[in-house]
């Protein structure tokens, strides 16, 4: 009996959200005009990610930062980059 396809495994938040800033700066979107909506989930596991260098989460007067990019958690059911 076969076993049922394992579903695609996800991206860290790490990967997955350094990959959109880069293109979302390319399109011309400066840093301070992103926001990283992350589910609490994500922020945690974007906290504890090994492979993250510290140099690339800032945590300053109360605001989070993941590659120069403030970081909300919670409120949000997927974790998004938004663009304004």
């Amino acid at each position: 009996m076969n076993a049922p396809p394992l579903p695609p495994r996800r991206l860290s938040p790490a990967v997955q959200f350094r990959g959109e800033i880069e293109r979302a700066e390319a399109d011309g979107v400066a840093r301070d005009d992103m926001t990283l909506r992350l589910t609490f989930g994500d922020a945690s596991q974007l906290k504890r990610d090994v492979s993250v260098p510290l140099a690339d989460i800032s945590f300053t007067k109360g605001v989070m930062r993941f590659l120069g990019v403030k970081v909300t958690q919670g409120g949000v059911a997927v974790s998004v980059l938004e663009r304004s």
